[in-house]
């Protein structure tokens, strides 16, 4: 399938959504982690990046009350450079009080934004907004593009669905002290049979050939790193915490499935954690070093 037509549109896309965020008001973005490291000047070999992924729940806790405050609290705490967010709401119904949650969390944390549907519906009242919910990534840095990829999906939006290809896997370029990053955000299928989540991680690693130089794939890929779906995962990319914390539920959690990854050029300097319940999922946090470019 050739991309490039549809990235061009998605380019401009992120474009109006990232104007659109500074039509809020919001302040620059604060201090990356390459401007925390003391010395870390012309000369330093490597950048620092920390990264994090977090599914929201669509804002709401593992109480199930609606906080989107209580979910920036939780997201502000983690002090990422970029952040991936999963069950994201856009005008979606109730639940989430039909709040743009991608716009809203920007503007509360000060940083840019990316949101890529995965469904995109039809107003819920004559002369609403349209009903999205999906994917997105928040980010202190500058963004260079942005595009929402297709990937293999089974709708639940839709009666007797079949696998097909639909958005939501998102994708930014963001540019650290020079270096440039690719950074993916991922929701793959929740179902008992594995068989979508394998057609999924083929389709992301088809997108991620694509590009060159470091890679970052997060999200909430719903099955634990050694399944067997995600086995063509290893090799293009490395699991940042091999024997990290469980992440789901949030209270007493059983299960690994938030997961950030890396390709092999980024080194992983730490990863966390955190045990956070303004969510059913626990977000987690990676300290990453980039090599500079001419190094």
């Amino acid at each position: 399938m050739d991309r490039k037509p549809r990235r061009a549109a998605c380019r401009v896309l992120a474009a109006a959504v990232l104007a659109a965020t500074a039509a809020l008001g919001a302040a620059a973005p604060g201090a990356t982690a390459a401007d925390r490291v003391a010395g870390a000047g012309p000369a330093a070999s490597r950048v620092p990046l920390r990264v994090a992924t977090y599914n929201i729940h669509a804002g709401a806790g593992q109480d199930n009350v609606f906080d989107l405050d209580r979910t920036a609290a939780a997201i502000r705490e983690l002090d990422a450079d970029v952040i991936a967010l999963e069950e994201v709401d856009v005008h979606w119904g109730a639940r989430s009080d039909f709040t743009d949650e991608a716009r809203e969390l920007a503007g509360k944390l000060r940083m840019r934004f990316f949101f890529a549907p995965i469904y995109d519906l039809p107003p819920a009242t004559p002369g609403g907004e349209r009903r999205q919910y999906g994917v997105a990534i928040l980010s202190r840095l500058p963004v260079r593009g942005a595009w929402n990829h297709e990937i293999t999906r089974l709708s639940t939006q839709t009666p007797d669905p079949v696998p097909a290809p639909a958005p939501g896997f998102a994708e930014v370029a963001v540019k650290v002290r020079g270096t440039l990053v690719h950074v993916y955000a991922t929701h793959l299928d929740y179902r008992t049979d594995p068989s979508v989540r394998r057609a999924q991680v083929d389709d992301m690693l088809g997108v991620l050939a694509e590009d060159s130089g470091p890679k970052v794939l997060l999200g909430d890929f719903n099955a634990e790193p050694d399944a067997p779906e995600l086995a063509r995962l290893w090799g293009p990319l490395a699991d940042a915490a091999p024997g990290g914390g469980k992440t789901y539920p949030a209270v007493d959690p059983v299960k690994r499935i938030d997961l950030v990854t890396v390709s092999p050029d980024v080194t992983v300097t730490g990863a966390r954690e955190s045990a956070t319940t303004a969510s059913d999922h626990r977000p987690v946090v990676a300290d990453l070093l980039l090599h500079r470019r001419g190094h």
